[in-house]
């Protein structure tokens, strides 16, 4: 979802500041309620009425060890994620590992060592 315009931005706060209540505005405007009073609560805090910057921001961790990931996969693919991140030396969460091999296309499962079921196909 985009910003509002700056442009619309001063002329909600304009009919606010000229006494037109907030229910009122955002009607003109087609805009939410809750958005004219988080823009008056901004100015009035912090004198911005510029957009807020993108929150996500998230930058992998595991980017830079994506060959070395490969590499342990290759050689050991039946690999648990608690056994890669060993492996790896890197102290990082499970899942934040889970997204960085399933980023890079591969698999970490384990080989089933039990006897094959005798209703359904294994």
């Amino acid at each position: 979802m985009n910003a509002l315009s700056m442009d619309l931005r001063k002329r909600v706060l304009e009919d606010c500041d000229a006494g037109m209540g907030t229910t009122a505005v955002a009607e003109r405007y087609k805009v939410s309620a809750s958005w004219v009073r988080r823009l008056k609560q901004r100015r009035r805090e912090d004198g911005r009425i510029e957009p807020g910057s993108c929150r996500n921001n998230r930058v992998p961790q595991l980017d830079t060890q994506a060959e070395r990931i490969r590499e342990v996969i290759a050689a050991t693919p039946d690999m648990t994620l608690e056994e890669l991140k060993v492996k790896l030396g890197v102290a990082v969460a499970l899942g934040t590992l889970w997204r960085a091999v399933a980023k890079l296309g591969l698999t970490v499962k384990k080989k089933s060592s039990g006897r094959p079921s005798r209703s359904a196909r294994t």
